[in-house]
């Protein structure tokens, strides 16, 4: 008995998540825009949270076009971290202008909302960041104004010029669909492989090939091993995900 091996039956880690916002202009974000006529509906954060899911999951079943998505977001995300540290370094300089004597604490709400996470995806978790890093712009854009150092056009362009570069990713993100077509189809050149290129479109060489993929691509499965989906690479952190209605707002 003593010398049986030891049998660890061990589950998936869980890490119980959220986020905190203090402005209403982030809050708006986070739900996303409804449709309205002349005007497209937006997914929130919670709708690219389950988009990022999807793709991470069409990436590691050797979807080609999955990959080319996640290379997409990947630069949108850049591209959106960038625009929202332009717009910090205008408010910082604004906020410079405060003499020696006078001391402004944090603007923090007395009542801010806390916004429950499931994130299993780490383009997912970027744009978590971005959305923080919001909330705190637009904290120091609000005191600035009522402060005095900037007036309310400037408030009001700087806090649009943020939200319209995270409604902008959002909004590529929307547009994902998984194509239902593998590697080995294109290479098989198989009936799946025709359709996908019919309805999708042609790939670059090295995406093709799965010679470039995002730094954040997971290990693909291939398919004797896809039905494993509890793998530790698939392991799920957080509250329930998001319905795929979040994807169609």
């Amino acid at each position: 008995m003593a010398n049986e091996p030891l049998q660890l039956n061990l589950g998936s880690l869980r890490s119980a998540m959220s986020l905190t916002l203090h402005t209403h202009h982030a809050s708006r974000i986070w739900h996303g825009r409804a449709a309205a006529e002349g005007r497209p509906g937006i997914i929130g954060l919670n709708g690219f949270i389950s988009a990022m899911n999807k793709m991470k999951r069409g990436a590691e079943q050797d979807d080609p076009y999955s990959d080319w998505w996640m290379l997409r977001i990947e630069d949108k995300l850049a591209d959106t971290k960038t625009r929202l540290q332009a717009l910090r370094e205008q408010v910082e300089q604004a906020l410079a202008g405060v003499p020696p004597a006078l001391s402004l604490g944090e603007n923090l709400n007395v009542q801010p909302v806390k916004l429950p996470l499931f994130v299993n995806a780490q383009l997912g978790f970027a744009a978590v960041y971005l959305l923080a890093d919001y909330d705190d712009l637009a904290r120091k854009l609000i005191l600035a104004h009522h402060t005095a150092l900037i007036d309310r056009s400037t408030l009001e362009r700087w806090l649009n010029d943020g939200a319209h570069a995270l409604r902008s990713l959002f909004s590529l993100a929307q547009q994902y669909r998984y194509s239902g077509a593998s590697r080995d189809d294109f290479a098989a050149k198989n009936a799946v492989a025709r359709a996908a290129l019919e309805k999708f479109g042609e790939l670059p060489q090295e995406v093709m090939e799965g010679t470039h993929r995002s730094r954040f691509a997971p290990p693909i499965l291939r398919r004797n091993a896809r039905s494993d989906e509890s793998s530790a690479e698939a392991q799920t952190f957080g509250a329930s995900e998001p319905d795929d209605e979040d994807l169609q707002a």
